[in-house]
């Protein structure tokens, strides 16, 4: 059992420090912006709800962040009130936000000056895998500050990989991004052709899903989006914020994006319809409106 603090319970953070507690049967302190979910988790699971990020760093052996964006994550980290004000020299960091590989490499500067060790660890697995303690957790960092977190990293995980020195985790993180965005959209315009072309989806869904076309966007959210529902996962807010970083980085490292720039822009119009809530597949509604 260690000492854990979880920074942020949102909507994936909430359940993982859960599991944290649950499944570690770890110590847990949180924090959160709204102080009165840090007091609802602690009621729920039996942790303590602190007043600032310092305060419930303090003593703890690993430190979890789960933020918005890199401000956010600058917030809760740096400053007199930032848990590297809190941390204990061998402490260890492990930010799960989906934020810069320029700010992951940042904190690693500033936790090494704090004689802490630093992980930026950025999820995927969206809501439905936070709530399960399934998500998978793509890791940048050195491999002896990793072997010792995964353990505890494990409680909410069910795939841990170390992918390379400090940026390495977000990058990976973009990759995953890239990937999903054309997956969606190509899931979108497939289900839109076939009802202007008269087919039962669910027939060709379920005899395309068994061959090469087969995703798990296609298994997951075929049938919602079919229905035109979209309140099943990760907002279309949250996707811009993150194709936002992954087209930063792609300017910065000459990396040729077309068709992630422009599924980007179909999210735009989505958020135009007033979609900013309604799940990453809510591309079908842009070509059905």
């Amino acid at each position: 059992m260690a000492t854990v603090a979880f920074i942020g319970l949102g909507v994936m953070g909430y359940p993982m420090a859960g599991h944290l507690k649950s499944r570690g049967n770890h110590d847990l302190r949180v924090y959160n912006r709204t102080s009165a979910k840090a007091e609802k988790w602690a009621a729920e699971f039996g942790g303590t709800a602190c007043a600032t990020p310092a305060e419930a760093a303090k003593g703890a052996d690993f430190v979890f962040t789960c933020v918005g964006n890199d401000d956010d994550l600058r917030a809760v980290t740096l400053g007199e009130d930032g848990v590297l004000a809190g941390m204990k020299s061998g402490a260890i960091l492990v930010d799960n936000t989906t934020a810069s590989a320029e700010v992951a490499r940042e904190l690693a500067e500033a936790a090494s000056a704090k004689g802490c060790g630093f992980l930026d660890a950025p999820v995927s697995g969206g809501q439905a895998g936070a709530e399960n303690g399934v998500l998978t957790v793509m890791v940048g960092g050195d491999e002896a500050t990793f072997d010792t977190a995964k353990p505890v990293i494990d409680c909410y995980a069910r795939m841990v990989g170390l992918m390379g020195p400090t940026g390495s985790g977000q990058l990976t993180k973009m990759i995953n991004q890239i990937c999903i965005a054309g997956l969606v959209q190509g899931l979108a315009e497939g289900i839109h052709f076939g009802k202007k072309a008269g087919l039962d989806i669910e027939k060709v869904i379920d005899v395309i899903s068994k061959g090469a076309a087969g995703s798990w966007q296609m298994e997951n959210r075929h049938k919602t989006m079919n229905t035109g529902k979209f309140d099943y996962g990760f907002a279309v807010d949250w996707m811009r914020k993150d194709l936002d970083i992954v087209l930063t980085e792609a300017r910065r490292n000459g990396a040729t994006l077309p068709v992630t720039a422009l599924v980007d822009q179909f999210y735009a119009d989505v958020q135009a319809m007033g979609g900013n809530r309604w799940d990453t597949s809510s591309l079908l509604a842009r070509l059905q409106k």
